[in-house]
């Protein structure tokens, strides 16, 4: 299944530098604010050293990570949902995303100014806030006119969808997301097809100077400390060390530099992976002599569903999954002794997949 996040914030606050970190694209940068007119797109492999660790037993022809896409959108300011700086078209492309990056400036630098002179993420993050919650008070209006002319009509169901939607109006008029209501599966359904922008999972990112790499510095902590109640989840990354690390070719020269900054790993590392987290996402792998390859799937999803990632005629086909787990498979080391020690098991159409589950998928069309 494909993954779409989208990177947003105000202009000039490393938006992409970030992208240039992550994706398989490279675009250049600039200190001019509203310097481009179009999103930039790209593809991330999703790092997880279990697909070298399978490989290593099996020798396949080729390793095959699941991969993200990544869509670059470029900055707004004050007025965007009213055509302000790059203009509301923009505001399009978050709508088609299944999460947000949401980055904060926490850096100096004075070559590389801020739109509103001084550096202040906490300001940045309600800018950003108040624009995504403008649309969507578009959005929610239009629904309240179409189903009180419903519920006029005599239609049963309006009466519910109407007070659903009035208590968003509510919540978004004082100022918060509608991802901080708490609504029930049913409710969060009725609305879906609005694709609320503020609705949809964030992740925070503090973009800081290299220095602040490991803990942060003022303005992160600030920042942080801003949230309250809000569970979402902020990440420290130091973009620009970060992007310098991505255009050396010797891997032992990135693991120097990155040591060098107090890193273990990668921090849009540790980002991809917590986009797979909000966004109740899992992998499973297939295994055999041309490939060894991840494959993403909701959480709680069927082995048919599974089978559905890989193509729909085997969805349509099942008939059974033969399922190894991770650890026994990497501690006997094959699938004959995985066979041999019980460890292989024959599951049907109401198992569900876990992460991490090797499949083999029988099935006939």
């Amino acid at each position: 299944m494909g993954l779409k996040c989208g990177i947003i914030g105000i202009t000039n606050t490393g938006k992409t530098t970030l992208f240039n970190c992550i994706s398989d694209t490279k675009v250049p940068t600039s200190s001019f604010a509203f310097s481009t007119n179009r999103s930039n797109l790209g593809q991330v492999k999703v790092p997880d050293n279990r697909l070298q660790m399978i490989d290593d037993l099996i020798h396949s022809a080729k390793v095959v990570p699941t991969t993200v896409d990544i869509i670059d959108i470029p900055g707004l300011a004050k007025g965007s949902s009213k055509g302000e700086g790059v203009g509301n078209s923009f505001l399009s492309d978050i709508r088609n995303c299944d999460a947000l990056i949401h980055v904060v400036r926490c850096f100096d630098d004075p070559n590389l100014p801020h739109i509103d002179q001084t550096i202040d993420p906490v300001r940045d993050r309600e800018t950003i806030d108040l624009e995504l919650q403008v649309k969507d008070l578009e959005s929610i209006e239009k629904r309240i006119q179409k189903l009180e002319k419903a519920a006029r009509v005599g239609e049963k169901s309006a009466k519910k969808g109407l007070e659903v939607v009035t208590t968003i109006k509510k919540h978004i008029e004082n100022f918060q997301n509608v991802r901080t209501l708490n609504l029930d599966p049913e409710e969060e359904e009725s609305i879906a097809d609005l694709m609320l922008l503020t609705a949809k999972p964030v992740i925070y990112v503090c973009n800081v100077d290299e220095s602040s790499a490991v803990n942060g510095n003022h303005y992160s902590q600030r920042f942080t400390q801003s949230l309250g109640d809000e569970k979402a989840e902020v990440l420290t990354i130091a973009a620009k060390a970060e992007s310098e690390i991505t255009e050396l070719e010797d891997q032992q020269d990135r693991e120097a530099f990155l040591a060098a900054i107090g890193l273990e790993e990668p921090g849009v590392n540790k980002l991809i992976r917590s986009a797979f987290s909000i966004l109740n996402l899992e992998v499973f792998f297939t295994a055999g002599p041309k490939e060894v390859k991840a494959w993403t799937i909701r959480k709680g999803s069927t082995a048919p569903e599974a089978a559905g990632a890989i193509h729909s005629d085997l969805q349509r086909g099942f008939i059974r999954a033969e399922v190894m787990k991770f650890n026994d498979f990497i501690n006997l080391k094959s699938e004959a002794a995985c066979r041999d020690a019980g460890k292989l098991y024959i599951e049907g159409k109401n198992y569900v997949v876990e992460d991490g589950d090797i499949l083999h998928i029988r099935f006939n069309v």
